[in-house]
């Protein structure tokens, strides 16, 4: 086709210029794509549903700031990076809400820990304080700021062996609100993505749902304030109970790597609660092992985005290790010792909780007898070992020259990964365990009944440690089968197996198989009932009955356990 002459009009709000262009075909028109022009310095887009005939020729009415080379300035950011922790924690105030990552003393930002301290309470109190635990009592975490007298709430999942916050809370000194671990860094997630509440299984049927665990005393020991009954509402015929947002003012967390935009690297354990609490919070400050330059972290690596960081400050204080444990070197060198009758009791139940492993499950092992389990596993067979803090494929005690302390296990213990394995943040580690794919999971116990309701958490006025993880590990016992490993009596000769828990139940009808030094039952949910399936070498079926509180059966095939 021949060229025509396109006008571009000029009027107080368009430019125009004359451009000779060739006629587009109507193919063209068709597909309405933009026509290029080029004027000058400028590139114009000009739409064919805007071409006009006017006389013979098509006109084009462009404004003039569609589009421009000349891209204004943006102006200066300010930067992330702080001098010194000290000034990047110096505007916060009294009475803020404190969300601090870290799991024991993995990952804990003890640089900004130790400057919040430095603050004094005089400056810096009444803090309410978010963790997962607090910390080490005289060591590290926030047993530095509850010792300091600069906490009055904590809000956690775990006391442990914290002896000094246990006395605090129990002589009214500081309040403690247990919150489930996975309930916690779910609702610590939810309000980083501006989810107000939810529902889960966990805490059904316990001192959660109906609010009746003392979260405050006074110096007497008198209860003056409990939690808050929980909302529930029933769903595929479960129970589930709504739990708010957990929001803060301020978070503060460690990471391996930061770039100088903010973005995160965590190695292994390190990240359980550090990525949800940024996320959560409206001010996120993370102390960094390495400071890099933007575009020195590969995107495919970064664990948190920058958009979540709000200061950076240089770690200074060095990562801690709560508990060393080690496996032998095989070398020959170490001194092997006879075991003793309660070590033997505990091996007998250990091998046969390995039983329970199938070749190729997902499994979870509470604290204690059940970590002994794998250890009794025949040759080839493989499982995998999920631990709550955000591993999946757990190994044995590192050999003494391989301790990361960034590698631990829900005990605080220093492991090791297997190949294959995975970390990953609290939130997925309980999408997991809550969502049933975790094919069984091995508790120890203070008391199971006859039901299947364990207790294994607290003894009121005695014992305080809180319940951990452990509500959320038996909150799906339908898809989880959940396995007690426990001596069949307590400390003070008392059975462990009863027909109804005098204790704080953790979760109600959950049990399954209850294991024990004397004897193994199977637990029906449903009909409340115990049936003894296996008894130790050398008992007889009276022998298990004087030492069990609850009522049983006896199968018919009665068998003898290894």
């Amino acid at each position: 086709m021949a060229s025509v002459t396109r006008a571009l009009r000029r009027s107080s709000s368009t430019s125009s210029t004359t451009i000779p262009v060739s006629v587009l075909s109507a193919q063209a028109y068709s597909r309405q794509s933009p026509i290029p022009l080029r004027t000058g310095q400028r590139t114009l887009r000009a739409h064919p549903k805007q071409i006009l005939n006017i006389n013979g020729t098509r006109s084009f009415s462009i404004s003039r700031h569609w589009r421009s080379v000349e891209l204004p300035e943006a102006p200066p950011r300010k930067s992330k990076i702080w001098s010194s922790a000290d000034d990047a924690v110096a505007d916060i105030e009294s009475g803020s809400v404190l969300l601090s990552a870290g799991f024991g003393l993995c990952g804990i930002a003890s640089t900004l820990i130790a400057a919040l301290r430095r603050r004094g309470p005089e400056s810096l109190h009444s803090l309410t304080a978010v963790s997962n635990n607090a910390g080490a009592e005289g060591r590290g975490g926030l047993a530095l700021l509850t010792e300091n007298g600069q906490i009055d709430r904590m809000i956690m999942s775990y006391l442990g062996s914290n002896k000094i916050l246990e006395k605090q809370y129990l002589t009214g000194k500081i309040a403690v609100e247990l919150c489930p671990q996975g309930t916690l860094a779910e609702r610590i997630r939810a309000a980083g993505s501006g989810i107000p509440a939810f529902f889960t299984p966990t805490g059904g049927h316990t001192l959660v749902q109906e609010g009746a665990i003392p979260a405050r005393y006074d110096a007497d020991g008198n209860v003056v304030e409990y939690g808050k009954p929980r909302e529930t509402r029933i769903f595929n015929g479960r129970p589930f109970l709504m739990e708010t947002a957990l929001p803060g003012d301020v978070a503060i967390l460690r990471a391996w790597k930061v770039d100088k935009a903010g973005n995160c690297v965590f190695r292994y354990t390190t990240k359980s609660f550090a990525p949800l609490m940024a996320k959560a919070a409206k001010l996120a400050i993370v102390e960094a092992e390495n400071i890099v330059e933007i575009g020195e972290i590969d995107p495919n690596d970064v664990d948190l985005p920058g958009i979540f960081i709000d200061r950076i400050v240089q770690a200074t204080e060095p990562s801690q290790i709560e508990i060393k444990k080690t496996r032998p070197t095989g070398d020959g060198k170490e001194v092997k010792s006879t075991k003793g009758e309660a070590q033997v009791r505990r091996d007998r139940i250990a091998r046969r909780a390995a039983k329970e492993l199938k070749d190729g499950f997902y499994v979870n092992l509470g604290v204690g007898i059940p970590t002994l389990a794998p250890s009794f596993l025949p040759p080839g067979q493989q499982v995998w070992i999920q631990s709550e803090n955000g591993i999946l494929g757990m190994g044995d005690y590192p050999l003494p020259d391989e301790v990361d302390p960034d590698i631990i296990n829900a005990g605080k213990e220093t492991t090791t990964l297997v190949p294959g394995a995975a970390t990953f943040d609290s939130s997925e580690s309980f999408s997991m365990i809550r969502g049933g794919h975790v094919d069984v999971s091995i508790l120890g116990a203070l008391q199971v009944s006859a039901s299947g309701d364990l207790a294994n958490y607290m003894i009121p006025g005695k014992v305080f440690k809180g319940m951990g993880g452990a509500m959320d590990l038996v909150s799906n016992p339908d898809n989880t089968k959940i396995v007690v490993a426990t001596e069949h009596v307590a400390k003070d000769g008392t059975s462990k197996v009863v027909q109804t828990c005098s204790l704080p139940v953790t979760g109600a009808r959950v049990v399954s198989t209850i294991i024990t030094d004397m004897a193994v039952f199977e637990v029906d949910r449903k009909k409340g009932t115990l049936t003894l399936t296996e008894i130790a070498p050398g008992l007889e079926v009276e022998d298990v009955k004087q030492k069990t509180d609850a009522t049983f059966d006896v199968a018919n095939d009665l068998k003898v356990m290894e």
